[in-house]
């Protein structure tokens, strides 16, 4: 089974956005773990939301676009990771390896719909 972990931080945090050294080392390796493993799949880190974008179709509206940053929202995505997992149990325990990464974030873990889930 594959599962999005996203990651949250504060946007208004500037170390979340700047890490050192020896977090960035840190993360390279447990990203080459996680890879020799056949856990990852990929990860990424995203920029701030100043350098995004929202994209927005309400029903039967035209479809609208606003520039960030996004200043009504406290935390934003900080970047995601593609995990294989057993189950839902296992891509949990593997959010909270990832958490301990950091000094303060949150990690929402969500299973993706595979082609054999979908309806006939």
């Amino acid at each position: 089974m594959r599962f999005l972990m996203v990651h949250r931080v504060d946007e208004a945090d500037p170390v979340a956005w700047n890490p050192t050294p020896e977090f960035i080392e840190q993360m390279g390796e447990f990203i080459e773990d996680w890879t020799k493993r056949g856990i990852l799949i990929t990860a990424e880190g995203v920029h701030p939301s100043e350098r995004g974008a929202k994209v927005r179709k309400a029903r039967n509206q035209a479809i609208s676009s606003v520039d960030g940053p996004f200043t009504e929202a406290k935390e934003v995505i900080g970047g995601f990771a593609l995990v294989n997992a057993k189950d839902k149990a296992e891509a949990v325990a593997l959010a909270k390896e990832y958490a301990a990464l950091f000094d303060e974030i949150e990690v929402e873990v969500r299973e993706i719909v595979e082609f054999h889930d979908l309806p006939e």
